[in-house]
């Protein structure tokens, strides 16, 4: 009975550190943790960095920070140890290099040191026949082991390649159910390359025997590797891994997710203003859903209810407004207190400063009105700046607001709240609608340039509790400001 039906699930995501940590890998890490912890299994991180000349340390960091900003913990892997090593490939290809030489021996690999030419001839014929481009890359009838590593001592440079046996591979996916593979379609792959570095199938195949990885969920890009993972597992002498090939994610436009739809990188929605809690969310909806309406919920609940037989197989749209919004979503549900301790540490990086005692009060006055607007971190600190440094106007903003009736509101602004003693929302709301009566201008008309005096932006708080929140020499000296640029102007 193997570990899988035995319930001790072990998952694992494998990414390679020749970038940033994609979304792509952070929707597979997902779906393997939940469903390690519906399990009550295992969730393993492995580095893939066989690929040394792009491989760099950098990028193992960001997939560690990735993780864990987003609240993937692992039992096993990089950063963590356990009973496998350090857990990156590099370190195994003795390993990797072991495997092959039993293979081998056992007659179940061969050296070949055809020329890159005989190699791209076989390909062409294969392609003028309609066949599969490997159809003819088989084991040559004079590949002899023993000559074949007379050959390799000797210097030549030659790949080691697995021989297919020539029979279908069929199995069963939890998320496209029965899959079969002819025999044309697998070819006799490169285990080895001629430096003696693993190829990926390889490399990952010796990983999930030696890691006892039960359950390889990965993306449907990959499914065409299952077969000959899945012969090689058997050449191994050991049982293979139940499969699961998720959805590929798509942009909006249907057509598969790349920059062109945008940043693809975990990096720039930590970066951008995402809540962690959101990110996962809207994550785990890529291709799963809970089989309700709502699509608002927590790790827990998603860990409670998530199988991998429920991951649908048709492509997931990676939409970033609806992340957006879903980001928005969280803000709103945030406490006022844990909000204003955000809104406070956007703000003192914004500013490359602290908040005194002063400032941190007028800010707790209007951040829950700045909380029912924002949708990123990243919106708040441009929402309340004003409040914090001298007023920098927008010239977009000034050059739609400031004509026509702005001087005349602006003076008639200025010379109202002068005069007030209620230094409150409501005190200055009464002011400045009588100001609009008097003076017989609309609420657009009358108000707009006294909000970008003040905030230097047509796009702000509510006023009155903006300008409330401003000591009131401040915001009367702004606005006495305006008007005299205003009149320069147009002078």
């Amino acid at each position: 009975m193997s570990a899988a039906e035995t319930g001790a699930v072990r998952l694992r995501i494998a990414p390679s550190p020749t970038g940033h940590l994609h979304i792509g890998n952070v929707r597979a890490a997902l779906f393997n943790w939940l469903y390690a912890r519906r399990r009550g299994g295992v969730f393993i991180v492995r580095i893939d960095d066989t690929d040394q000349a792009r491989s760099d340390d950098r990028y193992i960091d960001d997939i560690i920070e990735g993780f864990r900003w987003l609240g993937l913990d692992w039992d096993e892997g990089i950063g963590v140890g356990g009973p496998h090593g350090t857990y990156r490939q590099s370190d195994r290809f003795d390993r990797y290099r072991a495997a092959a030489e039993t293979l081998l021996e056992a007659g179940r690999a061969y050296y070949d040191f055809r020329s890159a030419e005989e190699l791209e001839k076989l390909r062409r014929q294969a392609q003028a026949e309609r066949k599969p481009p490997g159809y003819y890359i088989r084991r040559p009838p004079d590949a002899d082991f023993e000559a074949g590593r007379r050959r390799a001592e000797a210097g030549e440079r030659g790949v080691i390649r697995f021989s297919t046996p020539g029979r279908p591979v069929e199995f069963t996916d939890l998320v496209r159910g029965e899959v079969r593979f002819e025999p044309d379609a697998i070819d006799d792959f490169v285990m080895l390359r001629s430096d003696g570095s693993p190829t990926y199938h390889l490399a990952s195949t010796v990983d999930d025997i030696d890691y006892r990885i039960t359950h390889v969920a990965r993306g449907e890009d990959l499914l065409s590797s299952t077969p000959k993972h899945i012969l090689l597992t058997e050449a191994l002498g050991a049982e293979w891994p139940v499969y699961a090939h998720l959805p590929l994610l798509f942009g909006t436009d249907r057509r598969k997710l790349s920059k062109r739809h945008g940043d693809t990188a975990l990096r720039a929605y930590r970066e951008g203003g995402y809540l962690a809690p959101a990110v996962f969310n809207y994550m785990s909806l890529l291709g799963w859903s809970m089989g309700s309406d709502d699509e608002i919920f927590g790790r827990e609940e998603a860990a409670a209810a998530f199988d991998l037989t429920a991951v649908q197989k048709s492509p997931a749209v990676f939409d970033a407004e609806k992340l957006a919004w879903m980001n928005g979503v969280y803000m709103r549900a945030m406490a006022g207190g844990e909000f204003v301790d955000l809104a406070v540490g956007c703000i003192e990086q914004d500013l490359g400063r602290g908040l005194d005692e002063d400032e941190r009060r007028r800010l707790a006055g209007l951040a829950p009105l700045v909380q029912e607007r924002v949708k990123l971190t990243t919106e708040v600190a441009p929402a309340v700046r004003f409040l914090f440094t001298d007023v920098s106007y927008e010239e977009r903003a000034w050059r739609k607001v400031m004509k026509g009736e702005a001087a005349r509101a602006l003076e008639a602004a200025h010379e109202a709240l002068r005069a007030l003693e209620d230094w409150t929302t409501a005190g200055i709301e009464q002011a400045l609608r009588a100001v609009l009566a008097a003076e017989g201008l609309s609420a657009r008309k009358g108000l707009q340039p006294i909000r970008v005096a003040i905030t230097g932006s047509n796009i702000s708080p509510p006023l009155f509790e903006s300008l409330a929140a401003l000591p009131q020499g401040a915001a009367i000296d702004r606005i006495a400001a305006a008007s005299e640029r205003l009149a320069r102007t147009d002078s």
